[in-house]
């Protein structure tokens, strides 16, 4: 049997009252949260099973996943306020998402949290049907909206600054107005912190000595409104790029103009052809080998800016796009930035913003400092062919199957096996189970999975008694009257007779 993905919803929620109803029925039907089954651990301060850190869309499924499986001994920290935890309100300037609308993304196997039933029970069938793109803006509602219904529970404001290993345990030390205790301990840990979650902005080395005033990432928070009747320069032709050029060009810069290193624009996202279920749950089974092959060869071919936002750009007669321009050199002329490529030319602009995305590097990350390089990379296990190599994909931590950290020299760290690196930086070695919306439940659910088999193993003593200790009959005897079995000469006397 076959359905029509697109085929208008039957018994489709007519509000959001409604809606969010049918989500605490369908709550109730799958009995969530079940009991807690987490043996309690004895300290002499309270220890939580996990501490998620990132209340956006990754650590808020892996917190449900988490919850679904009776693991309620958990808390949630992200440093954003309420309501703009993640890119999406932030540095996100795209007009709407790369992904397809009807992808289930966080809903977790729940029809009633998906993103379309959230949708058509605002603006019903019709509209959904003549919807393209998501909005983004709208996609952050919808967040704020799952966050809502799942009483999931967040703590904004509140910061980790560092993560050390105390005994079995791991200390987190807390900041920030949300912050209620000055840290708090923990059996495992889930770095759920997104797109820059393992590593930091990717800063070239060409803006070293040029003023903080005359550049941007863009990642910052940029003024676009000061950049009217300016000259803006743009390193790269990736989504982030191009975004920001549009934005740029929308605030009524004098033009923009993007410096493009590659010959040709990147036109196809590969990954897109080969996405499957299969594809996802073979990934992480993969030898080094395959999984590196596939890495490398879709971070070479780039993935494009998706369609519109790169026409948002070319509608501007002002914007102009250079290929096989590379920067060689940056340096400032009185207010002018002069900008040299190998070929020789220059380009005199007034502003310079980088789309050069972020770099994986767990030896930034300030919450590891001390012991970062500790963690094994790609490229303390695996040397790829010549002519494959790849400097940025060797440094992406080299995970277990569990997303946590592996030690590169065995012994040295064991602490890090409870950190479990529930980000981008996880792509490598599990693939794109923990960031992208085509893939984030299945991720949290292998997530939540092995953590708590790692729970229960850890605590089998406990279990084990448990089992021992556990009399409560579910017969009390007056059911049933005991028999005799017959004698053998009864027995005998009857077939006789």
């Amino acid at each position: 049997m076959t359905y029509d993905v697109q085929a208008p919803l039957k018994a489709a929620a007519a509000n959001l009252a409604e809606l969010e109803q049918r989500v605490r029925d369908d709550l109730a039907c799958m009995c969530y949260p079940p009991a807690n089954w987490v043996a309690p651990t004895k300290a002499d301060e309270t220890v939580h099973d996990v501490v998620v850190i990132g209340g956006g869309m990754c650590g808020m499924v892996a917190s449900f996943a988490l919850l679904a499986g009776g693991m309620r001994n958990i808390r949630i920290f992200d440093r954003s306020r309420e309501g703009f935890e993640g890119p999406w309100l932030t540095y996100a300037r795209m007009e709407t998402l790369r992904s397809p609308k009807q992808l289930v993304g966080p809903a977790y196997g729940m029809a009633s949290l998906t993103f379309r039933s959230w949708y058509i029970a605002q603006f019903g069938n019709e509209a959904w049907a003549e919807l393209d793109k998501i909005p983004r803006p709208m996609w952050m509602d919808y967040l704020r909206w799952y966050r809502k219904v799942l009483e999931l529970p967040v703590e904004n404001g509140v910061e980790v600054d560092k993560i050390v290993p105390e005994g079995e345990l791991m200390r987190l030390t807390l900041k920030g107005e949300g912050a209620r205790e000055k840290s708090v301990l923990a059996r495992k840990v889930v770095m759920a912190t997104g797109r820059d979650g393992m590593g930091h902005p990717s800063i070239p080395g060409f803006v070293a000595g040029l003023p903080r005033r005359c550049w941007a990432h863009s990642s910052d928070a940029i003024d676009f409104a000061t950049l009217r009747g300016k000259r803006v320069a743009v390193v790269g032709v990736g989504a982030s790029a191009v975004d920001n050029a549009a934005e740029a060009l929308e605030a009524g810069a004098a033009e923009v103009r993007h410096l493009i290193r590659r010959k040709q624009m990147p036109t196809v996202n590969k990954l897109m052809g080969i996405g499957s279920f299969g594809f996802t749950a073979v990934f992480p089974k993969l030898d080094d080998a395959r999984r590196w092959q596939i890495m490398n060869y879709s971070l070479r071919t780039q993935t494009p800016a998706p369609r519109g936002s790169t026409m948002r750009v070319s509608r501007h007669p002002n914007a102009y796009f250079h290929f096989d321009a590379a920067v060689e050199k940056v340096e400032l002329d009185g207010e002018e930035i002069v900008i040299t490529t190998p070929s020789g030319k220059t380009v005199r602009t007034d502003f310079l913003i980088l789309g050069t995305g972020f770099t994986v590097d767990p030896l930034a990350r300030k919450e590891l400092d001390g012991y970062a390089d500790k963690i094994a990379l790609w490229q303390d296990r695996y040397t790829p062919p010549v002519g494959d190599e790849n400097g940025d994909l060797g440094k992406f931590p080299y995970l277990a199957d569990d997303f946590t950290f592996t030690e590169r020299e065995p012994g040295t760290a064991p602490w890090l096996s409870n950190i479990h690196s529930f980000n981008a930086g996880a792509a490598a070695s599990l693939g794109k189970m923990s960031g992208d919306i085509p893939g984030i439940s299945e991720g949290a659910a292998l997530l939540a999975r092995e953590i708590a088999a790692r729970l229960y193993h850890e605590n089998f003593g406990q279990h084990w008694q448990r089992l021992l200790d556990y009399d409560t009959p579910e017969l009390r005897g007056d059911e049933w009257t005991p028999s005799s079995l017959p004698d053998d000469e009864r027995v005998a006397a009857r077939k006789q007779a």
